[in-house]
């Protein structure tokens, strides 16, 4: 019921702020901009990414089928399965689920969201076969997701790119406070919806795989912080697609040892990639509508303002509002959250507080409106439950530590 309610609410707010813009202030297009803004959104979410994610979905759950059948998903399980049945104890720990969504995790790490979606909508759906009610979301899945829109990322290098094109002097300089902050948010996810879920986490084996984790971030981190940006880059790019070659290659490898059809294998999985793609449409179309209405109406400015007034009312130094506008976009849209910082940087500088600040919350969150419709809407899931306010408090975290480690990093 809760994205019920927050879909209409998109809705009958743009609604509202647009009549009182036109009858207060003379608007005559804000009525002409939501609708054509609506019919961009729609032919956006099918043309450029329901039928591009097709041909990537088809790929990859085909080359997943191949794997499963080589044993290779039921290895990884194994591996990740005593830490995994601390956070999802309703699934086995040798279910295949346990592989794909380390798989999903794996490639978001690496910066591979073409490679990490196909793999979360396949662990889903393997979530999906061990929730005995369809229609309600269980709570592995909930963990799953809140998990995901943690947004946990290594090496943010399109936010890296793009503070290099807009002149940074050192596009890599936010890479340490942004792994932080991304990090940060996903331990706290995992404990919230644990405490949510009444799960205890404070265990030997999960203080010691988080606890182990985190010092290979803090080795990797050192490493990095000792190396160039040009270096960096290399390694993010190399790294990472040599990560994901690999794990084709080794797939293919897996297949042919245990002799099975590798390409009639291939095929069967890919065809559930396409199906699945088409059937994720309806709620992609719903979703990405009611926030461009909603956006295009200025209702994001007003709350921005707002913001910044309360903010300034407490006393509190108010450098960081100016920054707000990514915060509060990214759970509702990737790529207006994007062209945000986008602006930012070339309003403030590449350079400054608020330029920086503005790809840390770029890094530190994901669209969590946009994954549940995905994930959720994948597998028919109606009643999201707590999904969304579990999701958006760890994107609250994520923020929350952002703007503390920027002001200790950069102001």
């Amino acid at each position: 019921m809760a994205l019920n309610y927050i879909w209409l609410a998109f809705f009958l707010i743009a609604f509202v702020v647009a009549l009182l813009k036109f009858i207060f202030l003379g608007d005559t297009e804000i009525f002409k901009l939501i609708v054509e803004g609506m019919f961009d959104s729609a032919k956006v979410a099918v043309m450029d990414i329901a039928f591009p994610l097709a041909g990537v979905m088809t790929f990859f759950l085909g080359l997943l089928n191949i794997g499963e059948k080589a044993g290779a998903i039921n290895f990884l399980a194994r591996i990740i399965g005593p830490f995994f049945h601390q956070l999802f104890p309703e699934v086995p720990k040798n279910h295949p689920a346990n592989g794909q969504m380390i798989m999903n995790f794996s490639a978001n790490m690496l910066g591979l969201d073409n490679a990490a979606t196909p793999f979360g909508l396949r662990a889903m759906q393997s979530l999906q076969e061990l929730n005995p009610s369809k229609e309600t979301a269980s709570n592995a899945q909930i963990m799953f997701l809140v998990l995901h829109t943690s947004g946990l990322t290594i090496i943010p290098l399109g936010v890296m790119a793009q503070r290099s094109i807009l002149g940074a002097q050192d596009p890599s300089d936010i890479l340490i406070p942004c792994l932080i902050a991304t990090y940060i948010a996903t331990v706290a996810s995992m404990v919230i919806t644990g405490i949510w879920q009444k799960i205890n986490l404070f265990n030997r084996i999960f203080v010691t795989w988080v606890g182990g984790i985190s010092l290979l971030l803090g080795l990797l981190l050192w490493y990095l912080s000792q190396q160039s940006k040009e270096q960096i880059e290399v390694i993010s790019k190399v790294g990472g697609n040599l990560i994901l070659l690999v794990i084709v290659v080794a797939f293919l490898l897996g297949g042919l040892r245990k002799k099975i059809d590798l390409f009639g294998t291939f095929v069967d999985g890919a065809k559930a990639g396409f199906e699945t793609s088409v059937k994720i449409i309806p709620y992609l179309v719903g979703m990405l509508v009611a926030i461009s209405a909603f956006r295009n109406a200025g209702v994001m400015s007003y709350v921005v303002e707002g913001f910044k007034y309360v903010i300034a009312l407490t006393g509190i130094n108010t450098d960081f509002t100016d920054a707000m506008p990514v915060a509060l976009m990214r759970p509702i849209s990737g790529s207006a959250a994007r062209a945000l910082m986008i602006d930012s940087m070339k309003q403030f500088g590449a350079d400054s507080f608020v330029g920086r600040l503005s790809c840390m919350f770029q890094s530190s969150a994901d669209t969590t409106f946009y994954i549940v419709a995905l994930y959720f809407g994948s597998v028919g899931i109606k009643k999201t439950r707590y999904a969304i306010i579990a999701g958006l408090i760890a994107d609250f975290i994520g923020v929350t530590a952002a703007i503390f480690l920027a002001y200790f990093f950069f102001h």
